[in-house]
């Protein structure tokens, strides 16, 4: 298995023939929505940053595509176009499927929480996930969390823009997933506590992850200040970076 980190959440997941398409923000650098916070960190258009000159190559290969929620830094304008134009099958919360087919996007298989459902030739199951610290989760809207088995490939458990909750503790201790995605940005807005994990939940994530971990969700859009160095640094002082992967925008990571 190879994961093709391209930018933020976005990823292409390689398994011999099929490229897995992750949270399709494919659009240049300001496109994808104005700025998420005002006077928190400093006001800039998201995406902050332009994909990586090689991102394309790898997203015009792409067979099918996996979506955790709807938000524009996760499937923005040009994502949808994308897979619009392609026809590309989507695998979904069964609670995105109508909005999805509303804007003309190919769902196909959609997929509740708790309840393993056919994916390619393998397995997918919906993980719960908790957009956000206290109050500031409600208006975030649902996100879904997916465990996928393909065979004789590597667990993964991709747990989207969340917390660190039970739900997610008895995600990595039940299934024990060969790798775990995790979202570390601490991404926050102008008001409320943070959308995404602490640092120290971040810590306590990769502690729990019983195989590799792969960290996302960084330096892309403007609310999300965790930086790459600064989280190499703490899972380094806790003994954590040999089990952790951060990527940079365009790696490609070898899951052997």
């Amino acid at each position: 298995m190879r994961i093709h980190h391209l930018r933020n959440a976005t990823m292409v997941i390689e398994s011999g023939d099929r490229f897995i398409l992750v949270d399709p923000m494919l659009g240049e650098k300001g496109t994808a929505g104005p700025t998420f916070t005002l006077f928190r960190f400093k006001p800039k258009r998201n995406p902050i940053l332009d994909l990586p000159t090689n991102a394309m190559e790898i997203v015009r290969k792409t067979t099918h595509c996996l979506i955790t929620h709807l938000h524009p830094d996760h499937l923005d304008t040009a994502g949808e176009e994308f897979l619009k134009s392609n026809r590309i099958p989507i695998t979904c919360s069964i609670k995105d499927e109508e909005d999805l087919k509303k804007r003309g996007l190919n769902a196909v298989n959609t997929v509740n929480y708790w309840e393993e459902s056919n994916f390619l030739d393998g397995t997918i199951e919906g993980i719960p996930a908790k957009h956000g610290y206290g109050f500031v989760s409600k208006p975030m809207g649902n996100v879904m969390g997916f465990y996928v088995q393909l065979p004789g490939e590597k667990s993964m458990y991709l747990s989207a823009d969340t917390i660190y909750t039970n739900d997610v503790e008895k995600a990595l201790h039940k299934y024990k997933p060969d790798v775990a995605v995790v979202a570390c940005g601490t991404a926050q807005l102008d008001l409320f506590q943070p959308l995404l994990m602490t640092m120290e939940d971040i810590v306590k994530f990769t502690k729990a992850a019983p195989g590799s971990v792969v960290a996302n969700h960084l330096e892309a859009v403007n609310h999300c200040p965790t930086t790459r160095t600064q989280l190499r640094k703490e899972l380094a002082e806790k003994g954590l970076l040999e089990k952790t992967y951060i990527p940079n925008d365009g790696e490609v990571i070898e899951i052997e």
